[in-house]
């Protein structure tokens, strides 16, 4: 204890060699910051980006990385799916009255109630899950991404289709949140009977009832007001090649079935299973609003093949028994 205040002694400075080695070594320290990341577009790609499985054909997916960011983001897991996946709301509701009933379950500490279609995706696909069957899903009327995420969360690869860019700005938010851009493209288009342009009616404030008719899409909420905007349209056989297998699709557009699977002929007319599970909705208010009808829809399919439909609700369930 008798020298505990005595003053350190002063530390031996480094020698000539040790500050020429230590000199050396910062200028490769910089350098390697400087140049080491010669390719900048190969650094600057999230691990989340899309790598699609083959070339598609007359229309490209759309990138996320280009959009805007949405705001705000208002995403949350899924309640009693049996593969668990995150989704972000786009109708955030009258805030801060009203908010969505998401929102409300999320402050109360709940996931979002799970989406009726979300449960039937799994339930499909658990069974060609069984049969190691593998191939795509594809999911018209994509909205913010409950069937997509619903089939990604099981290892399925997806291709979405949505016009409605809000609508997509959200299911970028899933790819990111459910890291799943490995598996899933979406398009910024709808799928019709037609390659070219179409018009798309939205309302404000329920971007769920999006329809190319403009009654079928204030058939339920008439007090909306109604916004017209030209899309993209693309028939499905315009981007999937023939080479590649097609295990579900799944429409959800409004009133614009007939049109859309019209525009997957192609597809539609594989043989047995080669030929997809085939989900859409058949609401016939709604397919009477865009001039069509469930009539003209079974006979379509029956002349494709699809010799057994059953009901589920507003959705038809198809397929080929032989």
């Amino acid at each position: 204890m008798a020298n505990a205040w005595k003053r350190d002694k002063a530390p031996k400075l480094l020698s000539p060699i040790s500050l020429f080695f230590l000199f050396s070594f910062c200028i490769l320290i910089i350098f390697f910051f400087l140049f080491g990341n010669s390719n900048p577009s190969e650094q600057s790609t999230p691990s989340f980006t899309i790598k699609p499985d083959f070339p598609f054909r007359s229309i490209s997916p759309f990138d996320c990385f280009k959009c805007p960011q949405s705001f705000p983001v208002i995403a949350n897991v899924v309640e009693g799916v049996r593969y668990p996946f995150l989704f972000s709301i786009a109708d955030l509701g009258n805030l801060p009255d009203k908010p969505h009933k998401n929102i409300v379950r999320m402050l109360k500490g709940k996931p979002f109630r799970k989406p009726d279609i979300s449960v039937t995706i799994q339930e499909v696909l658990e069974k060609m899950k069984s049969d190691s069957r593998d191939g795509y899903v594809v999911d018209v009327g994509a909205n913010v991404g409950m069937a997509s995420f619903a089939a990604a969360a099981m290892g399925f690869r997806v291709l979405a289709f949505e016009p409605v860019f809000e609508n997509l700005q959200r299911i970028c938010d899933g790819i990111y949140l459910n890291r799943v851009g490995e598996l899933v493209n979406v398009f910024e288009a709808a799928a019709s009977d037609k390659l070219g342009n179409i018009t798309v009616h939205k309302l404000v404030g329920r971007l769920d009832n999006s329809a190319v008719s403009a009654t079928g899409a204030k058939l339920a909420f008439k007090s909306n007001e109604e916004i017209a905007v030209q899309v993209k349209s693309i028939p499905l056989d315009e981007v999937i090649p023939e080479s590649e297998r097609v295990l579900v699709i799944k429409i959800d557009v409004q009133g614009w079935e007939y049109h859309v699977l019209k525009g997957a002929k192609k597809i539609l007319s594989r043989k047995g299973t080669e030929a997809p599970y085939l989900i859409y909705e058949e609401d016939e208010r709604l397919l009477k609003a865009s001039n069509s009808s469930s009539k003209e829809i079974r006979e379509f399919l029956h002349s494709v093949g699809y010799d057994h439909c059953t009901q589920h609700g507003t959705d038809a369930h198809c397929t080929k028994t032989g």
